[in-house]
């Protein structure tokens, strides 16, 4: 079908299902960024660049946004009734579950355990102690403000 791998990439970068994803994550991060940039929880241009590009949680949800556009994209190209959008919206419903659910309870719990540890090191009970990683889930409504910003960037690069 395609003669070599610059040609491929190239129609890949021309494809307005890729690009609306890559603009609806961008996006959100960007938004995420600001935010956190005005509320001061920003202090170093490692943490801004980190932030843009990188990190998980916070408003709006980079993950919600992505999947809420493939989801809206493949719906207006192939059709609600398709097996592709069928799988998209699974795809979806999925991630969001997993955001609100699972990384949100794992992250509450991990960061609680390291208080815990953090106070028995203290006390020279549990000298061996190592933080657990906090993973960052997202709140209803993270995933919600996420899910629409997708929602909208692909109606704009379906219609447009």
């Amino acid at each position: 079908m395609f003669s070599n791998a610059g040609e491929q990439i190239q129609v890949l970068f021309n494809n307005p299902v890729f690009l609306a994803c890559v603009f609806s994550w961008l996006c959100a991060q960007f938004i995420k960024t600001i935010i956190n940039l005005f509320s001061g929880k920003i202090h170093s241009l490692h943490e801004l660049f980190d932030l843009l590009f990188w990190r998980t949680g916070s408003m709006p949800s980079s993950h919600s946004a992505i999947t809420a556009c493939i989801c809206t994209m493949i719906g207006f190209r192939s059709g609600i009734a398709s097996d592709i959008f069928i799988l998209a919206l699974v795809f979806y419903l999925v991630t969001i579950r997993d955001a609100v659910g699972v990384r949100r309870a794992n992250g509450i719990q991990a960061k609680r355990l390291n208080e815990i540890g953090s106070i028995l090191k203290e006390k020279g009970m549990n000298d061996e102690f190592t933080k657990l990683k906090e993973v960052n889930g997202h709140s209803p409504m993270e995933v919600f403000v996420g899910s629409v910003l997708g929602f909208f960037m692909g109606v704009a690069f379906s219609v447009l």
